[in-house]
């Protein structure tokens, strides 16, 4: 198999859509006309690709067309890759996934699994395959795998990249919007266990994110800002289109991840298949013809492809041969122009049949390119040097010490062959090893920081605790000189209750007394004076009745109402003072009473607060014994 790189076109393949109901039911027109397999007219403007697939097209027959044949080229050992590009609601998902679950419905990728798996069946039986595959997606400009959760690496700076989630949205464009370019790679590497040849190539199945304008999707938000982004990263594929399409020096693959990714696709080691999808609908002919001619742009790129091979010890020998022939032929060609400038500075003339022949001598040494390694290689034709039989002896010599040391390199060479397979080994493992110690110290790293944070949130914490104890201490020293003076005040105040107490149970017997004898006065004094009356009444009947007797015992009246009026005089004065007495009474007893309810509030705020900072104690206490 030849390994010379050669030079090949992007394919570009034109998928238009039918008209979806939203088209349908604000009356649209249709705009492309079809000209052909190859030739669509948008707006009076032709274009012209590798394929225009009508929209009644299959999944089928855009299948055969865009991707058959670069699977089998994966197989062959080369790279290959196959991208949809076009505003969003063209049929780029549906053209590269479709309905997994369909026969006729399935996109571009399932139907590519399945016949890498049939060509595989079909193969030579020495040939073993290892398959490999991953499934990725670029959002926000960040990368995830999305059958891996561990970061992916960009293999230019070895730098890890963000992930974020999948997501999607429902606009005025289309019902369901993906907002994240998707990328499907397939690294399918072969070994002949006969020849021990080895293949490896890679294919990249994406589906881009859509172009879009804000005036017609309605974004706005957090999907204004996924927008910008998904416009920015085509934009930046564009940029890359028009750089590899004009010649530039400077190609800027890396403004966006995306163009990172697809950097061997476009203008590199792949052979690439672009398939623009477009809108029929009049609503959206700028988009259409913008799809168009970045499709007729990339056109334009060519990529040089070649065998992804793996030599073996036996073809690096061959290919170690044939290039030092072709070092010995330029050696040679060295002597001869040496020996002509020679001949023209001693004034020599030098005839044009012994003069030399570049393009000859060119030719020839670009032909060892493509001689067989079991033949030998020619010279370019030069005047035979004479040399003497002892000369030819050393060369013999020397030859033959050459071609020992040749047999002594190749045995080193196929000990180093071994050697270097075994260490190849070795280093998969190692890597694999490595990969591990790093997922593992990264493991490690991310819980040492998740235990630094809380360490630090608990050191906050604590200095926290430590200043609220502090303040709490203080407090509890304030509480306890208040608790104090209030235990002192309050035991004053018991012994005054006590003896207010004592005073009050004197006072209610004094005053019970007090009440017996104004009842007994009372009795005394109601009994003293029914009797006075009584006398009263009979001197009044006694004194009517009869003149002589109340003249004669007029003196004895008198002196009667004397000491009646002296002893009633006696007996007011009395109650009186007893009345007195009873009010005094009373209104110390009221005082009392009251003096008493203040107490008894006083006694109850001091046990609330005593309650309080015996509360406060126990809690300082057990913060205490936790720290």
């Amino acid at each position: 198999m030849a390994d010379v790189p050669a030079e090949c076109t992007i394919k570009v393949m034109c998928r238009f859509r039918p008209l979806n109901s939203s088209e349908v039911a604000r009356g649209d027109k249709y705009i492309p006309k079809f000209q052909g397999e190859d030739h669509v007219v948008v707006g009076s403007k032709p274009f012209q690709f590798d394929r225009v697939f009508q929209p009644n097209t299959t999944q089928e027959q855009v299948y055969n067309a865009c991707a058959q044949k670069i699977v089998k080229d994966v197989l062959e050992g080369y790279n290959g890759t196959i991208f949809a590009y076009g505003q969003t609601s063209s049929g780029k998902t549906h053209t590269m996934e479709g309905n997994l679950h369909d026969t006729d419905g399935m996109g571009i990728i399932p139907r590519i699994v399945q016949d890498i798996f049939n060509y595989i069946y079909s193969m030579d039986e020495n040939l073993e395959f290892h398959i490999k595959v991953s499934y990725y997606e670029i959002y926000l400009d960040k990368i995830r795998d999305l059958l891996d959760s561990k970061a992916l690496v960009d293999e230019g700076n070895r730098v890890p990249f963000q992930t974020q989630p999948i997501c999607c949205l429902v606009s005025d464009m289309n019902e369901h919007s993906s907002r994240s370019h998707s990328i499907f790679q397939i690294n399918v590497k072969q070994e002949n266990t006969a020849t021990e040849q080895k293949l490896s190539g890679k294919l990249y199945l994406v589906d881009l994110a859509g172009s879009e304008k804000v005036s017609k999707t309605g974004a706005e938000g957090a999907v204004l800002d996924e927008a910008k982004n998904i416009n920015k990263s085509l934009s930046s594929l564009g940029n890359v289109i028009s750089a590899l399409a004009e010649g530039s020096g400077y190609i800027p693959y890396r403004d966006s991840k995306m163009t990172r990714i697809l950097q061997d696709s476009l203008g590199g080691n792949c052979r690439t298949t672009i398939v623009i999808c477009a809108s029929p609908s009049a609503y959206n002919e700028s988009e259409t013809k913008s799809t168009l001619m970045f499709g007729q742009r990339a056109k334009t790129i060519k990529n040089t492809v070649c065998v992804n091979v793996e030599l073996t010890a036996e073809q690096w020998k061959k290919k170690y041969e044939r290039e030092k022939e072709k070092g010995k032929a330029l050696r040679n060609t060295i002597t001869w122009l040496e020996n002509e400038l020679n001949r023209w500075r001693n004034g020599e003339s030098v005839p044009v049949d012994e003069q030399f022949d570049k393009e000859k001598a060119q030719a020839e040494v670009l032909a060892l390119d493509n001689v067989p390694n079991d033949k030998p290689a020619s010279t370019p034709n030069m005047p035979q040097l004479r040399l003497t039989d002892a000369e030819k002896d050393k060369c013999e010599g020397e030859l033959a010490k050459l071609y020992k040391q040749l047999d002594d390199k190749d045995d080193e060479i196929n000990q180093q062959s071994q050697l270097a397979e075994k260490l190849k080994q070795q280093m998969l493992d190692q890597e694999e090893l490595l990969v591990s110690s790093r997922r593992d110290h990264d493991n490690l790293q991310s819980e040492l920081n998740r235990l630094q944070a809380e360490n630090e949130a608990s050191k906050d914490e604590v200095k926290e605790v430590l200043q609220a104890l502090e303040e709490l201490a203080v407090n509890y020293d304030q509480k306890s000189q208040e608790v104090e003076q209030k235990t002192t005040e309050f035991e004053m105040l018991s012994e005054e209750l006590n003896q207010k107490s004592n005073v009050l149970t004197s006072i209610d017997s004094e005053l019970q007394k007090l009440k017996e004898m104004t009842n007994h006065q009372k009795k005394r004094t109601s009994e003293m004076m029914s009797s006075l009356l009584k006398d009263l009444a009979e001197i009044g009947i006694a004194v009517g009745s009869n003149d002589i007797k109340q003249h004669e015992g007029s003196g004895l009246i008198d002196e009667e109402f004397t000491v009646a009026r002296l002893y009633i005089s006696k007996m007011k004065s009395e109650v009186k003072t007893m009345v007195k007495r009873c009010r005094q009474l009373e209104s110390t007893q009221s005082e009392s009473n009251q003096k008493m309810d203040e107490n008894d509030q006083e006694l109850a705020a001091c046990q609330l607060r005593i309650q309080q900072v015996l509360v406060c104690y126990l809690s300082y206490k057990c913060r205490l014994s936790f720290i």
